[in-house]
């Protein structure tokens, strides 16, 4: 966990502030270092500039235009020039839907592509992930560098 390697520039995102309040409760006493925001990531929300963005599977998620659009806004707000983003979306071999809800699904180049010019892929990983009804979800992390 970050906090416990000492960072304390750490800012968490949820649309849920029941899943906030569950994160909270589960880092303690180190629950006042983060900053914590209850809001759509494609919703009006700000933060200060930072050096890394980790979405942990909430990119395929959005699968409007002008979401991924409002995503890719905040993005380029909130991430620093030289900064990484980390992104988790199901990869091409992933679910068409997951929890009921449609999602779109990514190879690191079309995430890349998808990202635009501002950004270059530098790394990804393929990942098997098992749902807790015991079946696999093919996964695919992506580390993408802002270059402007």
């Amino acid at each position: 966990m970050l906090l416990a390697r000492g960072l304390r520039c750490v800012a968490v995102l949820d649309v849920s502030g029941a899943a906030l309040h569950r994160a909270r409760a589960r880092v303690g006493d180190a629950a006042a270092a983060p900053t914590w925001i209850e809001a759509d990531v494609t919703a009006d929300w700000s933060l200060q500039p930072v050096d890394i963005w980790h979405d942990r599977a909430v990119f395929h998620f959005l699968t409007s235009p002008d979401d991924r659009a409002q995503y890719l806004a905040h993005l380029q707000r909130t991430l620093k020039v030289h900064g990484s983003a980390v992104v988790a979306t199901f990869g091409p071999d992933g679910p068409e839907r997951c929890s009921g809800l449609p999602v779109a699904r990514y190879s690191p180049q079309t995430l890349a592509t998808e990202f635009g010019e501002g950004f270059i892929l530098v790394d990804a990983v393929r990942y098997e992930h098992l749902t807790p009804r015991g079946s696999t979800q093919m996964f695919q992390y992506s580390r993408l560098l802002r270059v402007f």
